[in-house]
């Protein structure tokens, strides 16, 4: 029997690697031939080494209309050319761009993982009534569409971008095998403090995302980070992630002497996956003062290694920290609730160990990558057969 090819498009190569490589895995081992799509970059040559086919599409992350029209096309000649049978679209723009050429290009079958929505309630309204529109254009295109958190069917609903019998909850996870506190060593946890020249004993506090100024409330972070320097001057702030290349909001490292910490803070960039496990296990805190989230991989892994989340109180936010339990959640752009809450953990070690236990058997039960993988081919076996399509798994 013939394999049946589904496409996975996003931007960017580095979110195919990152964040959905064992996704596309499981797909294929379930018989499916899966063929990734995005811009080229370095993370293609890891996709390809573990046999899932890339194919470049040059695409941008901002809103670039010329160059949009100019990856819609492109698009739409892979799909035509590759008898693709699903398409399913990651992120924003290739959710649009994507979604519409597929439909233009005669795919039967087209899914949208929604990683939440890029509008948010602190736009102006005519901005987000623009995103709201190109939304509702994308909805049009989708068969089916799976949201990582439950606050954004609700609101697809109420902006009346599709029904509710289009809109499905998937949820979030991660590899809980890899992100397990057992595996990391005291042995090897002091190594990695020295290799980073973290002295043993001192306060770890952590961030792990794009260095995007209000988009991951990154400036927050960083006059919160000076505050807490201020009255506990041996803290480390260790920072995971890259500037957001390509977004206004995008910062440097050198930020951290506009505040005076940078001889406080650690800008590593980005990692690779199999060393965040350890640097996790660095951190006493995970801090995330974001705009507004899917739900955020790096609360779920944080929480997997048993560290406790300091996020603020938003959308996917709320679906990933149990405030009180498992983290704290404060409010968006309150700098001093943010700096309290931090301090309340650094100083709070029973309180902070609590957390971090409720933490990890939150991320055990709820975070678990695999079922969210049987969900997506649940859904793939409904669409084919309510089409009239044979497959066997």
């Amino acid at each position: 029997m013939t394999q049946l090819k589904v496409a996975h498009i996003t931007t960017i190569s580095d979110s195919i690697h990152g964040l959905l490589l064992n996704q596309l895995l499981s797909i294929q081992e379930a018989g499916y031939e899966v063929v990734s799509i995005s811009s080229p970059g370095a993370a293609v040559a890891a996709i390809e080494t573990v046999g899932i086919r890339h194919i470049p599409v040059e695409m941008t992350r901002r809103m670039t209309p010329l160059a949009d029209l100019a990856s819609l096309a492109r698009l739409y000649r892979v799909m035509r050319r590759e008898k693709i049978a699903i398409v399913h679209t990651h992120t924003p723009k290739p959710g649009l761009l994507g979604q519409l050429a597929a439909r233009m290009a005669g795919v039967p079958m087209v899914v949208n993982t929604l990683h939440g929505f890029y509008f948010h309630d602190h736009m102006r309204p005519q901005q987000r009534r623009f995103y709201v529109e190109l939304e509702k254009i994308a909805a049009r295109c989708s068969d089916i569409i799976l949201s990582q958190n439950q606050e954004d069917i609700e609101t697809a609903i109420k902006e009346g971008i599709c029904t509710r019998q289009k809109i499905v909850y998937l949820g979030n996870g991660i590899d809980l095998t890899r992100f397990e506190p057992n595996r990391i060593s005291p042995t090897v946890l002091q190594a990695k403090r020295a290799e980073l020249g973290i002295p043993h004993d001192v306060p770890v506090v952590g961030f792990v995302g794009r260095l995007a100024a209000k988009r991951k409330g990154f400036a927050d972070f960083m006059h919160a980070a000076k505050e807490i320097v201020g009255c506990m001057p041996s803290v480390r702030v260790l920072i995971v992630g890259d500037p957001d290349y390509g977004k206004p909001d995008s910062v440097l490292p050198s930020i951290a002497k506009d505040y005076g910490i940078e001889n406080h803070c650690l800008f590593l960039g980005s990692r690779p996956n199999e060393e965040l496990p350890e640097l996790y296990a660095l951190m006493h805190i995970l801090v995330l003062p974001s705009l507004f989230e899917g739900i955020p991989r790096v609360v779920m892994e944080a929480s997997a290694m048993g560290v406790p989340t300091v996020a603020t109180n938003v959308k996917g936010n709320r679906e990933a920290v149990a405030d009180g339990k498992t983290g704290v959640l404060v409010s968006l752009g309150n700098v001093p609730e943010l700096v309290s809450a931090i301090t309340r953990l650094l100083t709070d070690m029973p309180l902070r160990a609590a957390m971090g236990q409720a933490a990890r058997c939150m991320a055990a039960e709820r975070f678990d990558e695999r079922a969210v993988f049987e969900k997506i081919k649940a859904e793939y076996r409904q669409l084919l057969g309510s089409r009239g399509f044979l497959f066997q798994t």
